[in-house]
């Protein structure tokens, strides 16, 4: 009795002591929001983690995770963009941790920021070592100067992609993949059933790369001052060390980073402050913000059924399909909500949950809200679906996007289990029970009923295409066929409206809900982020995500469970969940070096 007493005593002490320590650092925070100077330069690491989902304020980042939103990034420099205080900006780019259409959003926003006649510098200690420079070099000319320190280098050496295939390890296991797909395109499979590229695949990475290799050489171009033939013998000639690099003007200075940002300052002049970008948009966003309402929706990650662990404001990885239709609905019913902005960094999932989430923006839709979906790196298979419906699509050259098609199967142990020497038997009721076991491959009747479940997705995602995208079925088949494009190529072949970023997508939103240009907005995230602090209180009270319903005070054990979330950030407990799907609409990652 004494051990469970003095247990709980200890518990009840931590988590006092963690409530308290996160309202002082919630004051704390609140009570030292920096002040912008007259004369301001903006401080940005752009090698620092950052994370589509949305942000919870610099007030909570003790309590939670260290990446930095993207969103607030671009925010920053847009905002600062507009300020007449703010004179340039100097970023830390030499090894960033962003896509290739991340990359291109913030060179649009460093665009948008020197065309208001306010300078940018870049710095890096190296760009790569010999190679992985390109994608950071490629950021990094959208600058006035790049800065490279002495002993750096430029690894300018262009694109690629490396993949394993595992057939002949599966061979010499005596295991065997069972799977199928629609359509020939469909690639994700093919590392367990082939040796090599199949023609077909290879046919749509060569057509990657390419597209990711033009836009990046033509960029440099454009920026340095060159021509695209000259940027593509100097990517044949990479990599350079500085001497080379400062001669070729691929840079425009030998430096440290201090030298960088005290020629920033110089060129700001006297009475120059130097601030965070996240400082900056914390100072800028001083009261309330007015105007019309325009809810900005997120499905970062890949797609499955269900709730999140942690809650739709958590931080769970991935898109709980119940979470987002919740979302969806809320926005949806809002009547201050005059459009829906959806952004999509996924690379697919749940068929089923896809679809899930496809009807309820449908239905959205359909109920008189403007829906725009703006793409991040990744909106392919599930990613696309759940975009089918809206009234245009926005995305970025560089995003990888399509995979209009859908693989299933799995995996036949019965080899391996001979080769070590354990036997199997099965008791079962049902002709079907074991169509799922991996002990045996699919009878006849099985594979015959597997195929159709294949043909049933990949008819009823032609179809939702067709129907939001208003184009012919035959047409969607013909650029389907489980085939990834770039943002670029999507474009081109009618799957995307218009290339850029999350502001593109808002302005098309105000268009489509005749807010005026020159009208003030609100971009309101749905549902309303909750810091660590604030759902830990929710779980201590027992009310649930929706924030009514439950007890109010809640058992011992669900005030331990509320822990949870804020133990997992301080790497004090961990926590794996996963889903097994029988068919899925999904495609494989893809590293590409660049």
């Amino acid at each position: 009795m004494r051990f469970f007493l003095w247990f709980f005593a200890v518990i009840g002490l931590l988590a006092v002591a963690i409530v308290s320590l996160g309202f002082y650092a919630a004051f704390h925070y609140a009570g030292k929001k920096p002040q912008i100077a007259d004369t301001t330069i903006l401080r940005f690491d752009f090698q620092r983690p950052q994370t589509e989902k949305a942000s919870i304020g610099l007030a909570d980042q003790f309590l939670g995770d260290h990446a930095i939103s993207f969103a607030d990034t671009v925010d920053a420099i847009r905002r600062a963009a507009d300020d007449n205080r703010v004179r340039g900006l100097v970023a830390r780019t030499g090894e960033v941790p962003l896509g290739l259409a991340q990359v291109q959003e913030l060179r649009d926003a460093i665009a948008a920021f020197r065309a208001k006649g306010k300078f940018a510098y870049a710095f890096a200690e190296s760009f790569g070592d010999l190679s992985g420079g390109t994608r950071a070099y490629y950021l990094s000319t959208a600058f006035d100067e790049i800065w490279l320190q002495p002993v750096g280098a430029i690894g300018l050496t262009g694109v690629a992609a490396e993949l394993p295939f595992f057939k002949g390890t599966l061979d010499k296991l005596g295991v065997t993949a069972s799977f199928d797909r629609r359509a020939e395109y469909k690639s994700a499979m093919t590392q367990l059933t082939e040796t090599k590229l199949p023609d077909t695949d290879r046919e749509a990475f060569t057509g990657l790369i390419k597209s990711v290799f033009d836009q990046t050489a033509d960029g440099i171009a454009q920026d340095r001052k060159l021509k695209p033939d000259e940027v593509r013998t100097l990517i044949d000639n990479g990599p350079y060390l500085t001497d080379d690099a400062l001669a070729k003007h691929l840079v425009d200075h030998i430096g440290y980073a201090d030298e960088a940002l005290d020629a920033a300052m110089k060129k700001s002049g006297a009475g120059t402050r130097v601030m965070t970008g996240p400082q900056y948009l914390a100072a800028a966003k001083v009261g309330a913000p007015t105007g019309q309402v325009i809810a900005v929706l997120r499905a970062v990650g890949e797609i499955h059924s269900g709730r999140s662990a942690s809650g739709p404001t958590g931080d769970a990885d991935g898109v709980a399909s119940d979470d987002l239709v919740r979302a969806i609905n809320q926005a949806s019913r809002d009547s201050s909500v005059k459009a829906i902005v959806l952004r999509i960094d996924s690379p697919g999932g749940s068929a089923l949950a896809s679809e899930t989430i496809w009807r309820a923006l449908k239905k959205a839709h359909d109920g008189g809200k403007p829906l725009m979906v703006s793409m991040g790196d990744t909106a392919a298979s599930g990613g696309y679906f759940i975009a089918a419906p809206a009234d245009k699509i926005v995305a970025e050259p560089g995003t990888l996007t399509g995979s209009i098609g859908v693989f299933g199967g799995k995996i036949v142990t019965s080899g391996l289990w001979d080769k070590i020497g354990v036997s199997w038997d099965e008791v079962q009721q049902g002709q079907n029970a074991g169509i799922e076991s991996t002990l045996h491959d699919y009878t006849q009747a099985q594979h015959e009923r597997f195929e159709r479940s294949l043909d049933q997705v990949y008819h009823a995602f032609i179809a939702h295409v067709a129907d939001g995208r208003k184009l012919d079925p035959a047409k969607v088949e013909a650029i389907a066929k489980g085939r990834v494009w770039t943002g670029a190529q999507a474009k081109e072949n009618g799957l995307v409206d218009e290339l850029g970023g999350l502001d593109v997508a808002v302005r098309l939103a105000k268009d489509a809900a005749g807010i005026g240009p020159g009208q003030p907005i609100v971009l309101r995230p749905y549902p309303q982020p909750r810091s660590p602090l604030q759902r830990l209180m929710t779980g201590l009270s027992g009310d649930d995500e929706d924030g009514g319903g439950g007890s109010q005070i809640g058992t011992t054990l669900g005030r331990l469970a509320a822990l949870g979330p804020l133990l997992e950030r301080l790497d004090l407990l961990t926590h794996a969940a996963g889903e097994t799907n029988g068919t899925r609409a999904t495609m494989q990652p893809v590293e590409l070096s660049h």
